[in-house]
């Protein structure tokens, strides 16, 4: 007879542990996009992060769950009404993954699982935001968000993690994301790119990034929090949990390498973007591989990720298209590199949940044949053209309804002003003088000396003491 239910103490605190981990990469996101944008876009940049974590986190918890982790309905989605919001979920026997021969499931109560898998949803939609900096306006891309979660991001968590078509039907592996999220997040991104056109002035203007450290301090708390989105990926506490979290960081340091290779032989200047967009490229590529290949694979995938990356986000200049912050180029392209290399390197022999679980095969070095590595392909083509697909639609209908794009005077002037009545550093002298390192010491200033000097006329109207220049 079944034991009674029984949370499960460390498994519980561990997914816990991870999700707070996972929530605090989209505010590490919101740095790293900010860092690399210009100046005057910078604070629109990191509110299109944090409004995703207020819309998503609601959509999630009233129907996006049920659609992504509700029984499946047809192998595209799941019941809408199975954890729909309006209901609770606080019994002893509502615990996540529990069947009538094993009540306790993982030991996790379900809203653990629920706000873990919520912090995903929400930094997936954040990712796509990088593609369109400066030229989108906010309640565009509020509309947009909605929709493309909706349409997109919960069901295509059903394929992948739901019991959807990709992964119980074309049995493709994705241990933490790189389909479901990155894939998907990049095609987006790119469709969003192409209706919304080119920033003013790219690429013939240098549109660099204006503030370095905060890019590094961005990419370091993305770094930081993906080990609960990889490790945290295996929901209990064993072997395969401290293998995603060892194969994280020997892709991610590896790929860092890889990149600054990159820029080495190119201009013999190895720069603090280069390793940080080469960090975020090597965890993008790891994430749908960690639990599922060998450390020395995961290493050569992080060179490889880093390497391909970084040649990569050039792409834009040649095929024309303006991915402001190379969300293409570095997860689009990352995403499918980890995905493709499951086909390669996936092995049964660091997790038997390979065959026993998702009844998938062990990658082409490892004797599975060229199985898997087709199975990989067609679930990143799936997704593919139907996050491209959706997204172009959305994005292009706001565009002719309320207009996803800014108008060109808000957009030379600065997007946080035209959008927030804000700007994100305050470059005014003290005291509202010239700024002269003379008027700054008082010389020159009535009370300073200088005779026949006027006081400053008192501003008409009082300026908000948000905008700053």
């Amino acid at each position: 007879m079944p034991e009674a239910p029984t949370i499960d103490g460390a498994n519980t605190t561990w997914l816990l542990v991870s999700t707070a981990l996972v929530l605090l990469m989209t505010p590490g996101l919101a740095l790293f996009y900010g860092g690399l944008n210009r100046a005057k876009g910078v604070l629109n940049m990191m509110m299109m992060s944090f409004s995703a974590i207020g819309l998503i986190s609601i959509l999630w918890w009233f129907y996006g769950f049920s659609v992504a982790f509700g029984t499946d309905v047809n192998g595209f989605w799941g019941d809408p009404g199975a954890y729909l919001g309006t209901k609770t979920f606080l019994a002893e026997t509502d615990l996540w993954g529990a069947t009538a021969e094993n009540p306790s499931g993982i030991g996790v109560p379900l809203y653990v699982f629920m706000a873990f898998q919520m912090v995903f949803a929400v930094i997936t939609v954040a990712l796509i935001s990088g593609a369109i900096a400066d030229r989108a306006k906010f309640a565009g891309w509020l509309l947009f968000a909605f929709g493309w979660a909706t349409l997109v991001y919960f069901p295509v968590a059903h394929w992948v993690w739901g019991g959807g078509i990709i992964g119980a039907d074309i049995h493709a592996l994705d241990f933490a994301g790189g389909t479901a999220v990155h894939i998907n997040a990049g095609a987006a991104a790119l469709a969003v790119a192409l209706v919304l056109g080119k920033r003013l002035g790219w690429p013939r203007e240098g549109m660099k990034p204006h503030n370095i450290p905060l890019v590094a301090l961005g990419a370091g708390l993305l770094w930081f929090g993906w080990f609960g989105f990889n490790a945290g990926s295996e929901l209990t506490v064993d072997s395969v949990a401290g293998l995603a979290f060892l194969n994280t960081q020997l892709a991610t340091a590896a790929a860092v390498l890889g990149w600054i290779a990159v820029e080495w032989v190119k201009t013999r200047k190895p720069t603090m973007v280069g390793a940080s967009s080469g960090a975020v490229a090597g965890l993008v590529a790891i994430t749908p591989a960690c639990g599922f290949i060998a450390p020395w694979a995961a290493v050569l995938l992080g060179i490889v990720a880093g390497a391909v990356c970084a040649l990569a986000v050039s792409l834009k200049y040649k095929l024309g298209y303006d991915d402001s912050l190379d969300v293409v180029g570095v997860h689009f392209v990352g995403g499918w590199i980890g995905s493709l290399w499951l086909g390669l390197f996936a092995t049964n022999s660091v997790n038997a949940a390979i065959s026993d679980v998702v009844g998938a095969s062990d990658g082409l070095f490892y004797g599975g044949g060229a199985t898997q590595l087709g199975r990989q392909a067609l679930a990143g083509l799936i997704v593919t053209v139907w996050s491209f697909g959706i997204a172009w639609v959305l994005a292009f209908v706001i565009e002719k309804t309320i207009g996803f794009r800014v108008k060109g005077e808000d957009e030379v002037e600065g997007i946080d002003i035209a959008e927030h009545a804000e700007s994100s550093y305050d470059l005014s002298p003290a005291g509202g003088g010239t700024g002269s390192a003379f008027a700054m010491a008082g010389i020159g200033t009535p009370g300073g000396g200088t005779s026949g000097a006027k006081p400053p006329a008192e501003p008409a109207e009082t300026v908000s003491e948000k905008v700053a220049g």
